[in-house]
């Protein structure tokens, strides 16, 4: 049965988690996702990020390589905020999402003139036919309306329901650590190549279970401590760093991104008050990461494709030493 990490006594860094350990900690902040599985060629789905309010609030995005689409991302970068909920979906079903966002947010603002949404991707070609772009708007609706400050599920659910990483299959996670005062929350939709890093130990996927060619990670970082843009920025680097701690080889042909954002547009943290910032949040990527791949389970999909899940047995002796 999948697990969270810390169910299988894999504890990543010292600064303690929120009360549901996930993203979702963060006051204010929802969770919706529609998953399409159809057992046989479609594994696909949504998964929205929602800020407290449709209000702008401070955001920022870090590239940690551009190979993939993030709709929106140069306005964020350009202006320093954040206008609309955060999507997650496969590689080719981008455009459609973003659509359906639009017209979820017209449906609420009857003023809006101009909406800049924001969605991501990663592709989950392998396990799902990604030419058949089954995202409807209507997948995209309930993913917003149905969000909530619940524990997100994760593993193969959403956007992760068809994404592998590092030889294993792997999907949504999310972690929380309390910091400073308040919270960083992190979600991931995990789909890149490597080899699988466990507190500094690999493991390495089977050779009969191949390696994925890069295709890409999602991080969304939500806090509720007052950072500006800039700051935020310096976050989200950091949430791309932490791959690295477990494992990333950051291929070519993976777009790997990181957007930040903080729910709250008081004056800014003084920067000396940040290092606990960026460990929180480097420490909460990482068990995100981790969870991604521990919750889900082995997939047969499109084409007979498999993805692996990680085995429980090798964490487990890693865990008692």
């Amino acid at each position: 049965m999948p697990a969270r990490v810390r169910e299988l006594g894999i504890v990543p860094g010292s600064l303690p988690t929120g009360s549901l350990n996930a993203i979702t900690d963060v006051p204010g902040v929802l969770v919706g996702q529609t998953t399409i599985d159809d057992g046989a060629d479609l594994h696909t789905g949504v998964t929205a990020i929602l800020p407290p309010s449709l209000s702008a609030v401070p955001a920022a995005i870090a590239v940690g390589n551009g190979y993939g689409k993030l709709v929106g991302s140069t306005q964020v970068d350009e202006l320093g905020v954040l206008e609309t909920p955060i999507l997650l979906t496969g590689t080719l079903s981008v455009f459609r999402v973003a659509d359906a966002l639009v017209s979820w947010l017209l449906e609420r603002d009857l003023e809006a003139s101009s909406l800049n949404p924001v969605v991501g991707e990663t592709n989950d070609g392998f396990l799902s036919d990604i030419r058949r772009r089954p995202i409807t708007p209507s997948h995209v609706f309930a993913a917003l309306d149905n969000a909530s400050a619940d524990l997100p599920a994760e593993g193969c659910v959403g956007a992760g329901t068809g994404t592998a990483a590092l030889g294993f299959k792997a999907g949504i996670g999310t972690s929380s650590r309390s910091a400073g005062g308040g919270t960083v929350g992190v979600l991931v939709q995990s789909n890149f190549s490597g080899t699988l890093t466990v507190l500094g130990t690999p493991v390495p996927a089977p050779k009969t279970a191949g390696t994925p060619g890069g295709n890409s990670c999602m991080i969304v970082v939500a806090t509720d401590l007052a950072l500006d843009a800039r700051q935020l920025g310096r976050v989200a680097r950091r949430a791309v760093f932490a791959m690295g701690k477990v494992g990333s080889d950051y291929a070519p042909g993976s777009g790997d991104y990181a957007i930040a954002f903080s729910t709250t547009t008081a004056a800014p943290t003084p920067e000396t008050q940040l290092n606990t910032v960026f460990q929180a949040t480097m420490e909460a990527t990482e068990e995100a990461l981790l969870n991604s791949l521990t919750m889900a389970h082995t997939v047969t999909g499109f084409r007979g494709n498999t993805r692996y899940a990680v085995p429980f047995d090798v964490l487990v002796k890693l865990a008692s030493g």
